[in-house]
């Protein structure tokens, strides 16, 4: 019996983890039995001798096993090294596998039980809004002005080929299927079926060969769409529903249509975002729109074709309304077998109708072709009237019954997703707008020094210019490649507008916003494209600033104030409903200021924003620019969001879900269905719960503020100091981290750096965090706070007193502690022992010493103050399942991390030599940067 990847568990203390442990079994002895089927018995053993001495050296803390590990690594052949790589990388891909279906038992069994609702479900969030004494009319217009926007980007986190995640995917229902009670033959065919397809995976090349395309990327998103977002989004709306009715059956209903508005809806940045990567364009915008288009028209089809099949009703039994009967007749089916079938007529010229739209959309490839001609639909809200009509007439005739199995979640889709499935949101540098508008007003000879000017007379010229009924840009005349590309792209937003609908394209997002005239300019260039009208002060694309760099979130407040208040931009705003949208950057804040003080920047800026909006009299939207690790803005969405500050989250919140998160919440449709569910308790807990505002609470909070204040400026200083202050850290954090190596992966469309240098202030904030969870630093998600903490404890007297005042925050400040329970997990990823290993790579001797004694100075520093004031004795003390899975994991991670090592000496001695790259040794180090990923669960 294969006992290769046999878990190294630790002591749960019960066994609720132990469905757990029998898949993960099961997973690895099949992944043995294939690896000894395909590689032969010698290469099993070395894989197995690997494992045992890393499990030893993991559990036992042996140094003698890891001496033993070290030597067993370095005389593995290259050919070996592939394939221990391989097995420990697909390993960490099987365990995330059974750890996503032990997830959904769990939450099964906990609803089964009839247990209390978990935090973070609607029902509990209801529960509490009830009990605050809200209505459910409260809540239902709550929901009616809001906007819970999930956005999709394509930043290169995504280190998973699709081919892989389809394999993985058919794992997972596999082994779902085992959770129910099976006969003993299909017990016996369940377990090869799973060894088949283990045997598919090992088979499957796990990492690209070719860079991957802007759409290959657009692609890659809507997978998760037909996955998951599809079906589970018009399900939630359901969910939300049916518990504000049992929660408030005391209520008396509101007079009139009682569902709930299509508050939730997703965005997307993939074939829009133009900062940074020269291959989107207007060709990739347009041919996102058509992909989502086709997406959304197949899924439309294929549910017609569905309750076609379904609605049998005959008129001999049971009378229809006149709308539907008038819908059947319009129907090209003019068979004498359904003419006293109408709801199958209508829906056969409902298909028709969607096909011929599809095609007008673009789409290319209809499975079924339609039974006649028929006219498209003008617009989405066309069909959504002709299922109305559907269902008015069933639940008029006794068969509301036949409503919501299929015909419900078909109408509330339509009403989510349009002809147009999410909404693409624009986004380029305010560097660009200027160079564009730059050329502009010297060939219409109007500015020519435009650069030159102060931001006053900027002002002053976008001011007069949006008044001017002439353009600047003219036909007549040659401009450079990159003014016709911008010009062209907000063309295409304008035609597309025009053919998907207004809520195919809305936002337009200006990268590194460091003044008023960086906004004027995108209205300008609206006028040029004929998506600004002057004369009735409307612009179809809302202007939306980002401020990322810890400088851009302290002049935020002033720019935004200066922004509304100018009379043409507030009359724009007033056309907009009185909303305006400002989204904020957690990853270059970050690399520029350190975990701590870009976390306290941001949690500022909004403050100041919602003082600023309140007073202005508008509605204020953030758009949270988070990414994948801490260091990042990640961590778990529902406590971020109750973690924000009072006010910021009034119904109105959009986040990015980025790389490789996206495929962990919403790969799987129940795990992407409770991740959905997360978002909307946690904004309606949020923006209607109540603020504690006695004054004593105040007071507190004042207090709790000016400590963190001072804690951001030490912790501010320390970061600083080391990455951009320390001659060397460059050449450190390039010869120590895999960072070179990773900007060679083809896992995205977009370079790694903004720029061709070795700046770190030019590296992309995504590449930066990735690097260093390779190399089991995670350095972005703690650096500084071991510091700060230990410079204002010694600063003045009464140290325990402060402390004691740390450990109240903690307890009662959710900023605070979500901020600490964040740097917890990221801790309990870190391993200083891995690290120094990276750290040999450096060559300067003395450089190497210097920077990771300070690391790991910091390092011991900032886990004994966290320690000490969450009181916990080991890291997750509070979440006892994640620490045990990730204890679990470190065994099977540690020979990839020290076998990365030594494949990257080896690439970086044979190209110093030869200038040659030995393939196999690159893909091994590709292999490993990918099973790394995995088994951590988070990239950049």
């Amino acid at each position: 019996m294969a006992r290769l990847i046999k878990p190294a568990f630790t002591n749960a203390g019960n066994d609720k983890d132990a469905a757990l442990k029998e898949d993960i079994r099961l997973l690895g002895r099949l992944l043995g039995d294939v690896l000894r089927e395909q590689e032969g018995a010698a290469v099993f053993d070395v894989v197995e001798n690997v494992r045992q001495t890393a499990v030893r050296f993991r559990r036992d803390s042996d140094p003698q096993a890891a001496a033993e590990l070290d030597h067993m690594l370095k005389k593995l052949t290259r050919d070996q090294t592939i394939t221990v790589v391989r097995a420990f990388s697909y390993f960490s891909h099987l365990a995330n596998i059974a750890e996503d279906q032990h997830h959904i038992r769990r939450r099964r069994a906990h609803m089964l039980a009839g247990s209390p609702p978990q935090p973070g479900s609607i029902a509990l969030a209801l529960s509490r809004l009830d009990k605050a004494g809200l209505t459910g009319g409260t809540v239902r217009q709550f929901l009616k002005g809001a906007l819970i926007s999930p956005v999709l980007t394509a930043h290169p986190t995504e280190v998973q080929r699709k081919s892989i995640l389809d394999a993985e995917h058919a794992i997972a229902h596999l082994l779902a299927e085992r959770d129910r009670p099976l006969a003993p033959k299909e017990l016996a065919s369940n377990t090869e079926l799973l060894r088949a397809r283990i045997a598919t995976l090992w088979q499957t090349r796990m990492l690209r060969y070719t860079k991957l395309t802007v759409a290959d990327e657009i692609d890659n998103a809507l997978s998760y769409y037909r996955i998951t977002f599809l079906r589970e989004i018009p399900g939630l709306y359901d969910d939300l529903e049916e518990e504000i009715a049992a929660h408030f059956p005391h209520r008396k209903k509101e007079n009139g249509d009682n569902s709930l508005p299509p508050f939730f809806q997703m965005g997307s940045w993939i074939g829009g975002d133009r900062d940074g990567n020269p291959n989107v364009n207007a060709e990739t915008m347009l041919h996102a729109l058509t992909r989502q288009s086709a997406t959304i028209f197949d899924f439309y089809l294929d549910e017609c074709h569905a309750l076609g099949a379904e609605l049998s009703i005959s008129t001999l039994l049971v009378d229809v309304s006149q709308e539907l009967q008038a819908l059947a007749d319009a129907s090209p089916d003019t068979s004498s077998h359904r003419m006293d079938e109408p709801y199958r007529r209508a829906l056969v010229g409902m298909y028709a109708r969607l096909a011929a739209t599809a095609r007008l959309l673009g789409a290319t490839a209809i499975l079924r072709r339609e039974v006649g001609h028929a006219e498209h639909y003008a617009s989405s809200a066309e069909f959504t009237l002709d299922l109305q009509i559907l269902i008015d007439s069933l639940n008029a005739h006794h068969s509301h019954v036949l409503v919501k199995p299929r015909l419900a979640a078909l109408k509330r889709a339509s009403e989510i997703f349009g002809f147009h499935l999410a909404t693409l949101d624009m986004r380029q540098s305010s560097d660009v707008h200027e160079r564009v508008l730059t050329e502009l007003f010297v060939k219409s000879r109007v500015q020519e020094n435009y650069p030159g000017l102060t931001e006053d007379d900027k002002i002053k010229l976008l001011l007069a210019e949006l008044t001017q009924p002439r353009l600047l840009y003219s036909p007549y005349l040659e401009y450079s490649k990159e003014t016709t590309s911008e010009l062209a792209v907000l063309r295409t937003a304008r035609d597309i507008r025009t053919r998907y609908g207004e809520r195919a394209i809305r936002n337009y997002i200006i990268s590194h916003t460091e003044s008023v005239s960086d906004l004027l300019e995108v209205l300008l260039l609206q006028k040029e494209t004929g998506l600004l009208h002057a004369d009735d002060m409307r612009m179809e694309l809302m202007v939306i600033p980002l401020f990322e760099t810890i400088p851009d979130l302290r002049r935020a407040p002033d720019i935004m104030e200066r922004w509304m208040t100018l009379p043409p931009v507030r009359r724009l705003i007033t056309r907009q409903d009185d909303l305006q949208e400002v989204m904020l950057g957690y990853s270059d804040s970050n690399k520029d200021g350190g975990f701590l003080t870009s976390n306290w920047e941001l949690y500022k800026a909004e403050t100041r924003l919602v003082e600023l909006f309140k007073r202005a009299g508008i509605t204020l939207r953030l758009f949270h620019g988070r990414g994948g690790t801490v260091g990042r803005g990640g961590g778990p969405s529902y406590e971020a969001i109750l973690a924000q500050p009072p006010g910021t989250v009034n119904g109105q919140i959009r986040l990015t879900e980025q790389g490789e998160i996206i495929a962990s919440k919403f790969s799987n449709a129940e795990i992407g269905r409770r991740n959905l569910e997360l978002l909307v308790a946690a904004t309606m807990e949020a923006g209607l719960l109540p603020h504690a505002a006695d004054s004593a609470k105040a007071n507190q909070l004042a207090q709790f503020e000016e400590i963190m204040a001072q804690l951001s400026e030490c912790a501010y200083r320390a970061y600083r100091h080391l990455v951009y202050e320390t001659p060397g850290f460059t050449d450190y954090f390039f010869a120590a981290t895999p960072i070179a190596e990773i900007a060679e992966l083809n896992i995205g469309s977009r370079p790694a750096s903004r720029k061709a240098s070795r700046r770190i202030e030019d590296l992309r904030a995504i590449p930066w965090g990735f690097s260093w969870g390779q190399c089991r630093l995670l350095l972005p998600g703690w650096y500084g706070f071991g510091s700060a903490v230990t410079s204002w404890l010694e600063e003045g007297h009464g140290k325990n007193k402060k402390f004691s005042t740390l450990q109240t925050m903690f307890k009662e400040w959710p900023f605070f502690a979500t901020l600490l329970s964040n740097m917890d997990m990221v801790l309990s990823k870190t391993d200083l022992a891995v690290a120094s290993r990276y750290a040999e790579l450096v060559p300067d001797k003395k450089l190497r010493k210097l920077i990771f004694q300070r690391i790991a100075d910091e390092h011991a520093r900032t886990t004994d103050c966290l320690s000490k004031i969450t009181c916990a004795k080991e890291r997750l003390a509070g979440n006892p399942l994640l620490a045990r899975s990730i204890k679990n994991r470190f065994a099977y991670l540690d020979p990839l991390n020290h076998l990365q090592v030594e494949l990257i000496k080896r690439h970086r001695a044979a190209a110093g030599q030869s200038n040659k790259v030995d393939e196999r040794v690159h893909r091994g180090i590709h292999l490993s940067i990918n099973g790394i990923a995995a088994g951590l669960r988070n990239t950049g």
